[in-house]
């Protein structure tokens, strides 16, 4: 299972739904993401070699796309209902 901003993406669904599984990302950003990393939108996550998993990494963090730690704050926020600086 390959694991990209601390996900792990579902092996059995093509690259650009799994991508969806991160949070902030959905299936148009997720398109761009497999262009620019040259990836096929249509493989399965457990097809994808480990060159092609870091370049999806790579775009992803380039592109600050995703900042995890805002992700979890907001979440443990949203879930205990706690208001955080």
């Amino acid at each position: 299972m390959a694991r990209i901003a601390g996900v792990d993406l579902p092996r059995n669904k093509q690259a650009k739904i799994a991508l969806t599984y991160i949070f902030g990302i959905g299936i148009s950003r997720a398109a761009r993401i497999l262009g620019k990393a040259e990836v096929e939108p249509v493989k399965k996550i457990q097809d994808l070699n480990e060159d092609e998993v870091n370049r999806i990494r790579q775009v992803i963090e380039n592109e600050g796309m995703i900042e995890r730690g805002v992700c979890l704050t907001a979440a443990a926020e949203a879930h205990s209902g706690l208001v955080l600086p």
